[in-house]
């Protein structure tokens, strides 16, 4: 989530700024190669295979793994009269996968004559993640989008009194919080069990999984009599970079109160946002 996602340089909203003007009315193409080998699975079968990747950066989406044409299992997907247009890419074809009596609709694109801005996509062909049971780069197994080689997750400890709050009421309290810095996006701060009032805390059947922190599992907050739901989330079984903050309890800071040293902070606004809050 740093070049064109979120609040990262070349997104809609960024959080810096140029010494140049950029026309955020249109949208940003970023293409560069990926020195991985990365493949994809459906049904155990491999649909694709490659040494060759690019990666397409675009305004306001996550990076897309593109593969060579030629890396793709020909002989396991058909062609779909499905189209789409898109007025910076051109118009996109699709293909479906079929493995056995499985199959899996409109989970490959490609945009065969693309518009000349975009015509470094001539030849290639990009996966829709979600289609597909298991993606590798290298031989490690990767999760929830690709990751965004522009993206730095760091960690840090803090004695600095942080107190979260919502509608009034205190759910978290502590000199002992970690602060998570991620690319483009807000702090966030990990509190320990013991320091958040988890007695107002009920489980949440929601998951999310992020490429870089792992698997989270969610809790609402009841507020007097209101259920603010999905405000809360954990990572107990987090991956390499979410290491330092597992089975912490954080808040979204777009959502609540949170006080620094006394200082209530301005809520960021994000995807994360919501109107009722």
């Amino acid at each position: 989530m740093a070049l064109t996602a979120a609040n990262g340089p070349f997104s809609r909203h960024p959080v810096g700024r140029f010494n140049l003007e950029i026309d955020r009315s249109r949208a940003v193409l970023f293409w560069e190669p990926v020195p991985q080998r990365v493949r994809a699975l459906v049904a155990d079968e491999t649909i694709a295979d490659s040494k060759r990747m690019m990666l397409l950066h675009e305004t306001g989406h996550l990076p897309v793994y593109y593969f060579p044409q030629d890396d793709i299992r020909s002989d396991l997907v058909e062609q779909s009269e499905h189209t789409t247009r898109c007025p910076h890419k051109g118009t996109a074809r699709y293909w479906s996968v079929r493995v056995g009596d499985r199959q899996v609709p409109n989970a490959i694109w490609a945009y065969p004559e693309p518009l000349e801005s975009a015509s470094f996509l001539a030849g290639y062909v990009a996966l829709d993640w979600d289609s597909f049971d298991e993606w590798f780069v290298e031989d490690e197994q990767a999760f929830g989008h690709p990751r965004d080689p522009y993206a730095r997750i760091d960690v840090y400890s803090t004695t600095r009194h942080v107190r979260v709050l919502r509608d009034g009421v205190v759910l978290a309290d502590s000199r002992r919080a970690k602060v998570l810095f991620e690319t483009v996006l807000p702090p966030r701060y990990y509190f320990p069990a013991d320091d958040v009032r988890t007695e107002l805390l009920e489980p949440s059947s929601t998951k999310s999984r992020c490429a870089y922190k792992g698997s989270a599992s969610y809790w609402h907050v009841r507020v007097g009599d209101r259920l603010v739901e999905d405000l809360v989330w954990s990572y107990p079984d987090p991956q390499h970079d979410g290491e330092p903050v597992r089975d912490l309890f954080c808040f979204f800071n777009e959502r609540v109160d949170l006080e620094l040293d006394g200082e209530v902070q301005e809520r960021p606004q994000t995807q994360y946002s919501r109107d009722d809050d």
